[in-house]
């Protein structure tokens, strides 16, 4: 038995959280700030840190906001079109 389970391809995707844009938002703003302070630490280059870090946030937060999005999006057409079945069902 594997320790981490296993979901198959066809499986739901896991739920949404309650506040995806923040949680990510402060995630990535997490990351971004460490890899700033790692290199401070370590002596390196502060300024192109903070630029790759800027960066990395945006791109990272973008894509993970685009993705909510779609699984919104997704999950709200099918509750749509589950609600149309089962008005079709019972007149």
């Amino acid at each position: 038995m594997p320790l981490i389970p296993r979901r198959s391809l066809r499986s739901e995707p896991p739920p949404i959280p309650k506040h995806p844009y923040r949680d990510t938002a402060i995630a990535y703003g997490a990351m971004a700030g460490a890899l700033v302070l790692i290199a401070w630490l370590t002596g390196g280059d502060v300024a192109r840190a903070a630029l790759v870090a800027f960066v990395f946030f945006v791109v990272a937060t973008g894509w993970s906001w685009w993705r909510f999005r779609e699984r919104i999006r997704d999950r709200a057409a099918r509750a749509a079109a589950a609600a149309g079945q089962s008005q079709e069902g019972g007149e």
